[in-house]
């Protein structure tokens, strides 16, 4: 069952890719100027209604696939860490640091500028937090290892 999800989701994603492109073709072909103005308004109207239920959609998977990492975040720190970097990577006009995931890159474009933002701005806040919880635990272990050195110090 779980391959026959993933096949039709790739086919529904296919198809979407498909479907923007021929939404696409029809606002810049040149039929359009051929019509008249009230059609090719209400045509414009109709097509970018429909590109914002298909970009809205692009959010929705974004904010899964973080979700997704950050639900394993507990397991494995590290990797959710460089997992979360490369979606960063994958938002950022800047040269980033390390590897940029390119599925997630192509998401995120399908987003309206906004909801860009709103994604790039949860990273951001995600890493900073996850490079918080490092330091916090990497003083606790100083402080563990500072209280046996002085406990092994005071038995001998």
């Amino acid at each position: 069952r779980v391959e026959a999800f993933r096949d039709a989701a790739s086919a529904m994603e296919q198809e979407k890719e498909i479907l923007l492109e021929m939404i696409h073709n029809i606002q810049n072909s040149q039929d359009m100027r051929h019509i008249s103005e009230g059609e090719r308004e209400e045509l414009n109207l109709t097509a970018n209604r429909l590109m914002g239920r298909t970009l809205t959609e692009s959010l929705l998977h974004a904010t899964k696939m973080i979700d997704e990492i950050v639900n394993k975040l507990l397991d494995d720190l590290e990797d959710a860490k460089i997992r979360l970097m490369s979606l960063y990577g994958a938002c950022t006009s800047d040269v980033p640091a390390g590897p940029i995931d390119q599925k997630f890159q192509s998401v995120v474009i399908g987003c309206a500028i906004e909801d860009q933002k709103k994604i790039k701005r949860r990273l951001e806040t995600l890493l900073r937090n996850l490079e918080n919880s490092e330091k916090s635990i990497t003083l606790l272990e100083h402080q563990k290892s500072s209280v046996r050195q002085s406990c092994n110090s005071k038995q001998d």
